[in-house]
């Protein structure tokens, strides 16, 4: 499950098949060239976005469904943490 508290660099390594979803959503979490991205929610508001809760019920819903939204090789990324610092 997550949450508008959520670190995209978290949300991004524990469920990567959310990352599209993400995206059609305006919330874009590699292309930005940040070594850290902060919150979902930090990046929502940063994006004006005003529905950061809509969109986590969504993204749980497709959690929640493993079939609705397969895993393909463009979001199966992995993320090293320790090059982030």
């Amino acid at each position: 499950m997550i949450t508008k508290d959520m670190l995209i660099e978290d949300l991004v390594q524990e469920y990567p098949k959310l990352i599209g979803p993400l995206k059609v959503e305006g919330i874009v979490c590699l292309a930005c060239g940040e070594a850290v991205w902060g919150t979902l929610e930090a990046q929502a508001t940063e994006k004006g976005i005003t529905n950061i809760d809509e969109i986590v019920e969504r993204m749980n819903t497709i959690l929640e469904e493993p079939d609705a939204v397969p895993e393909t090789p463009s979001t199966q990324i992995k993320i090293d943490s320790a090059k982030l610092s």
